[in-house]
Formats: structure tokens, C-alpha cells, sequence
């Protein structure tokens, strides 16, 4: 009887171990069971997807055009020596340029790295 009672306590440590790691599993699995199930309950309170009729229609018009042109960066300048306070920046940080001529890649040259050309001129 005694060497039994000293087996089951040696077995003990791994045994606690095993059992911790199954418990620990069944917690993460019941997580995520729950997330899922939450889940589900938020698709169920939302609104119904729109039907074929309610989407959103071209204009009578018709598409808008797409306007292409040429910007530069619009400088930052501080000619006094104070610095600009955002209130004086512009809405947008580039202008449109004076040049509205595309600038081109020079012959020859493919305009990208490592692609065996002999690069720039």
C-alpha cells in the first residue's frame, strides 16, 4: 500500500499539468464559442441589405468625367523670417502647375530600377 501511495504521487505533477492544459483548452474553445455567437447576434440586429432598386443610380448626366492635369508642390515659403501658422496653409498641399505639358521618360531609358537598361543619360 505504501509504494502505491508513492506512485499516484509521483504521477501527480504531470498529471495536474494534463488536466490544467485540457481545462485551459476548454476555456479558449467556450471563448471562442461565445465570440461567434455574439457575433451572430450583431448580424441579426442589423439593418437588411438594400434591394436591386435602392442601390445608387448613374446620374441623368451621366458619369463624371475625370479631369487629368499637372500639379507641383506648392512651396512653403517664409520670406519675413516668421513661421507660417496653419491657418495660412492651403487646403491642399500641390497646385496646378503652369506646364501642363506631360513630362515623358527620355528615349532609351525604361524608367525603372534594375531592369537592364543603361539608365540615365
Amino acid at each position: 500500500m505504501v509504494t502505491a501511495s508513492y506512485v499516484v504521487l509521483a504521477a501527480g505533477p504531470q498529471v495536474w499539468a494534463v488536466v490544467g492544459a485540457f481545462v485551459g483548452g476548454l476555456v479558449i474553445v467556450c471563448a471562442l464559442l461565445w465570440a461567434v455567437g455574439m457575433g451572430i447576434g450583431v448580424m441579426r440586429r442589423e439593418p437588411d441589405r438594400p434591394e436591386a432598386e435602392e442601390q445608387p443610380r448613374l446620374p441623368v448626366t451621366g458619369a463624371i468625367e475625370e479631369i487629368s492635369e499637372m500639379r507641383e508642390p506648392d512651396e512653403v515659403e517664409c520670406e519675413d523670417g516668421r513661421r507660417i501658422l496653419p491657418h495660412e496653409l492651403h487646403a491642399a498641399g500641390t497646385r496646378r502647375s503652369d506646364d501642363q505639358h506631360r513630362h515623358r521618360w527620355a528615349p532609351g531609358t525604361s524608367g525603372s530600377f534594375g531592369s537592364g537598361g543603361s539608365g540615365a543619360h
